[in-house]
């Protein structure tokens, strides 16, 4: 069989000008030799010491770069921008689908045969992932793990105790001082959260759709297994290549199905949700926001894991990891089990001999953390195109609550709002704040989970029913409505809402509504004008007018599909 010619000859291979360019620019430093036709390997690479989680990522770089060597490949880093949850602002949201629009672009200009992608920080992933779907190159993920458990007076914390500490502050019950000792007990390490954060969750989502090597989500990031798995990885995406194995045949409905069931079983992050829709709209795979509901619908949350549970992803890793969980649910049915990965075997290959080392952590089926987990998905006359809420981290007795609206027209009125002691609210209130979807923030950021009134925490009062068209951190918890589309910000039902409306959550009927009249729904439309931040340009502006709604993940309309990676003509 004839040796196969791939895409970086276009650049290397030619006796000519151009090619005398190409090799001698690139290859300063390197033997002649290795412009022979091997495959070249992308290294895409978001390090910045502006993400913490991805502090680490120079290093597994170069352990990748080692097993590209090793398998006959030519490694190549580049960096693309890198986006941090911690400090970005307005929020990393905004820049998703920038990130992926610069990995995409990167991919197809270069003389790229394959690429790894080193993800962290929960954006970066749906981000390269997006951006190597519309290439449809190989491609495989090496995330960077997460942080190390925290640890504060003995106790083992997580991200998630932050929010608690955070409330626990304003009822009284922890010293200002207590609040601030903490804080250098909770990162100790570089990484991602290490809760069952949306970092995780999405680098679970990754391992699931087989778009990795087997335990790449869960080896905590100062493991030294993480860069054994970097290694391997850069083996792997040399062999990839040379078998022609584009993303397009790992990414198939399969694949999504498999990973919106394995989101469930694990307790995942709401934002995986968007971002699936998203991947999976690049790859052309039909996937809506109802499939989240009728596929994850009765899988039971079995990861014991913060903040649905009790434990943290080091623990996680060290109980089995995400093959012990594929293996659960392979056995029951669970999983399409023929469903290809990036290691050339199926996801039942890679997981039906797994072994589940603590049974508290990985739970069997018949004595799951919560029995219907997944993503519930609401719809009613306040969200026409969908909402949703995670079973997993909420009150049983608020899953079908009825109360007044307290209403907060954007995060500014809530922080002006929340605190005054005259605020007309109590348990049974529904917490509602608008302004803060695509377009509205801008960029959907991570204030869903709007904290509780201090007057109410004061008295005891742990959680509430919060309904609002933005995202929430996977490490938060509490009984909160997100994602309501349309957003208020474009005119959907929720910019209708006023102090005093009674709403009706139903989460078993799967039901939102707002308890008003069509007629007086029509005189509010009526006096309503657009709320949307307007731009002066730049990016800001493109994102303002391309970005699609979160029940159709959020991308801009012109992204969505897959571009391929033809070779552009010489400019030389």
């Amino acid at each position: 069989m004839a040796e196969r010619v791939f895409r970086s000859s276009a650049w290397f291979a030619a006796r000519d000008k151009d090619g005398f360019i190409h090799r001698s620019w690139m290859g300063r430093g390197l033997p002649a030799d290795v412009f022979d036709g091997r495959p070249v390997i992308g290294i895409c690479n978001t390090w910045s010491e502006l993400t913490p989680c991805n502090a680490h990522f120079r290093q597994i770089a170069e352990h990748v770069k080692r097993g590209v060597w090793e398998a006959g490949g030519l490694p190549f880093e580049f960096p693309v921008t890198s986006t941090g949850e911690t400090s970005v602002r307005p929020t990393a949201m905004l820049f998703r689908n920038l990130v992926s629009m610069d990995v995409e672009e990167m991919i197809r200009a270069n003389p790229i045969d394959g690429v790894v992608l080193l993800c962290g920080c929960d954006k970066t992933t749906p981000a390269l992932v997006m951006g190597a779907a519309s290439c449809d190159v190989p491609s495989i993920v090496v995330s960077g793990g997460a942080m190390l458990n925290g640890n504060y007076r003995g106790q083992e914390i997580g991200i998630s105790h932050l929010w608690k500490f955070s409330e626990d502050v304003k009822a009284g019950v922890m010293t200002q001082q207590e609040f601030m000792e903490a804080e250098p007990c909770m990162s100790r390490s570089t990484g991602t959260c290490m809760v069952m954060g949306t970092a995780s969750t999405m680098a679970i989502i990754v391992e699931a759709l087989g778009l990795s090597l087997p335990h790449n989500a869960a080896i905590p990031a100062v493991d030294a297994r993480r860069y054994t798995l970097a290694h391997e990885s850069g083996r792997r995406i040399v062999d990839m290549v040379r078998e022609h194995l584009p993303l397009s045949r790992v990414l198939t409905r399969e694949a999504f199905e498999n990973a919106i069931r394995v989101n469930g079983a694990v307790g995942g992050s709401t934002n995986a949700v968007i971002h699936l829709l998203a991947m999976a709209g690049r790859m052309g795979v039909p996937l809506t926001l109802r499939d989240w509901d009728d596929l994850g619908r009765s899988i039971p949350t079995i990861v014991d894991l913060m903040p649905s549970g009790r434990y943290m992803m080091e623990d996680f890793y060290y109980a089995g990891g995400l093959p012990a969980v594929l293996r659960t649910m392979g056995e029951a049915g669970l999983l399409h089990r023929e469903a290809l990965t990036v290691n050339g075997r199926t996801v039942w290959e890679n997981s039906k001999t797994a072994p589940n080392h603590n049974p508290e952590i990985i739970r069997p089926l018949d004595r799951p953390v919560v029995s219907h987990g997944g993503i519930a998905v609401l719809c009613g006359n306040l969200a026409p195109a969908g909402a949703v809420l995670k079973p997993s981290a909420a009150s049983p007795h608020l899953m079908r609550h009825r109360g007044p609206a307290v209403v907060f027209e954007n995060i500014e009125h809530y922080k002006a709002r929340i605190n005054e002691p005259g605020l007309d609210v109590d348990q049974n209130s529904v917490l509602v704040l608008k302004g803060c979807g695509p377009k509205g923030y801008p960029g959907m950021a991570e204030v869903g989970n709007m904290g509780l009134p201090p007057k109410l925490l004061q008295q005891g009062v742990t959680d509430m029913v919060r309904i609002s068209d933005a995202r929430m951190s996977g490490t938060a918890y509490g009984t909160v409505v997100l994602h309501i589309s349309p957003e208020a910000a474009v005119g959907g039902p929720l910019a209708l809402v006023r102090d005093g409306d009674m709403i009706e959550l139903d989460v078993e009927q799967r039901r939102l509504h707002l308890d008003v009249a069509d007629e007086e729904l029509a005189r509010r439309r009526s006096e309503w004008r657009p709320s949307a931040p307007a731009a002066r340009g730049g990016y800001l502006k493109l994102f303002l007018e391309h970005v699609e709604q979160a029940d159709t993940g959020a991308d801009f309309d012109f992204l969505v599909g897959c571009r391929g990676h033809e070779i552009a003509r010489e400019s030389h």
